[in-house]
């Protein structure tokens, strides 16, 4: 231990535990930057004891980290993150990796449908991540005939060729793979899952990700304001179903971060951070959540998407996709309002474009 801590520095997680974070919810403290970046180096060079690994990770989640802290670790995977940036410059679409287990994967469709549309958008995730290790985009890709198993460079290809391009994490970020193991035996949630949703492997400049609260979305803005590394214009947070990018049905909270937008609240000198409602209802949408409820998450996400996009499906997941795909655009700035998003969506659609985009990444 004596090596180890001479290479790292003064804060083995055993220290950090006894005098700073690990005391309690109530009573503990939060950790410097450089704290944070210690242990987090320690942790992705497997040096920690799976014990006192297992106490730390438990430890920020019971006193709740803060975007200094999410910053530095997001800066400490991102130092070991193989980017590859496309020319287009794409919406990044971090969907929580841990996938879903109750309702159909409508970010693919989307995607695609707003890559028919112009705007360029990318989605990465793992292969069933802790710790739910449920369906996510790899799985629908996967029934959809597309190569998911890609280098990063290929990843970045394919968002040229053909508007949208997936990331598949083991490739881009091998660093967050190698934990794969350590937090399964967690069987709990760590600041792990949020932050390899931020790791943004094709360098877009806006950013979509989901929460389940509308402080935690802030507190993603200012994480990504935090970062020595990130260097984003927008970034829009919403109340995904099961925590993933898909909006509900009937009312979605959405949050919208401007880097050069406003009023200076949300971290950084002159951005605005503002929010606002999706009410699908608005756009003549009877829409429940349990008319997007599937059995098999990955291959019925499949077949809808393919429905869909080939024109011979309409109702509740048409309606669904269509507004996904609307927020996607909007949030590029390729239009001004959801209902004009919804507009052009519609129309590739309708014309064949989006399902042209999906024959393509077959191809690709």
């Amino acid at each position: 231990m004596a090596q180890a801590t001479q290479e790292f520095g003064d804060w083995p997680l055993k220290r950090l535990m006894t005098e700073v974070c690990g005391s309690g919810h109530k009573s503990a403290d939060d950790l410097t930057r450089a704290q944070a970046t210690e242990a987090f180096e320690r942790i992705l060079a497997d040096e920690p004891d799976p014990t006192t690994l297992g106490a730390f990770w438990l430890s920020n989640r019971w006193k709740r980290n803060t975007p200094e802290e999410l910053g530095a670790y997001v800066d400490v995977m991102c130092e070991r993150v193989e980017y590859a940036e496309p020319d287009a410059d794409p919406v990044d679409c971090g969907a929580n990796y841990d996938g879903k287990g109750r309702s159909a994967i409508l970010g693919v469709a989307a995607g695609v449908v707003a890559a028919a549309a112009g705007t360029p958008v990318v989605v990465h995730s793992g292969d069933r991540v802790p710790t739910q290790k449920q369906d996510s985009y790899k799985h629908v890709l996967d029934e959809l005939g597309v190569h998911t198993e890609l280098t990063p460079s290929d990843s970045a290809d394919m968002v040229d060729e053909t508007g949208f391009g997936f990331y598949y994490q083991p490739a881009f970020n091998p660093a967050i793979d190698d934990l794969f193991d350590r937090r399964d035996q967690m069987g709990v949630r760590t600041f792990v899952n949020t932050i390899e949703t931020l790791a943004n492997p094709s360098g877009a400049s806006v950013h979509l990700g989901s929460f389940y609260h509308l402080a935690f979305a802030k507190k993603v803005v200012d994480t990504f304001v935090e970062s020595e590394f990130h260097d984003l214009d927008r970034v829009l947070m919403f109340q995904g179903m099961e925590g993933y990018d898909d909006v509900r049905p009937g009312y979605t909270k959405v949050a919208e971060w401007d880097a050069s937008g406003g009023d200076g609240d949300a971290g950084s000198e002159g951005a605005s951070f503002d929010d606002f409602e999706i009410e699908t209802a608005d756009y003549g949408m009877d829409l429940e959540e349990e008319d997007l409820a599937v059995d098999d998450v990955a291959v019925e996400s499949a077949e809808i998407t393919e429905a869909v996009l080939a024109g011979e499906r309409d109702g509740p997941f048409a309606d669904a996709i269509a507004v996904n795909a609307a927020l996607r655009i909007y949030a590029r700035g390729d239009v001004d309002s959801i209902e004009d998003g919804l507009d052009a969506a519609r129309d590739v659609i309708g014309d064949g474009a989006a399902h042209d985009v999906l024959e393509a990444l077959r191809d690709f």
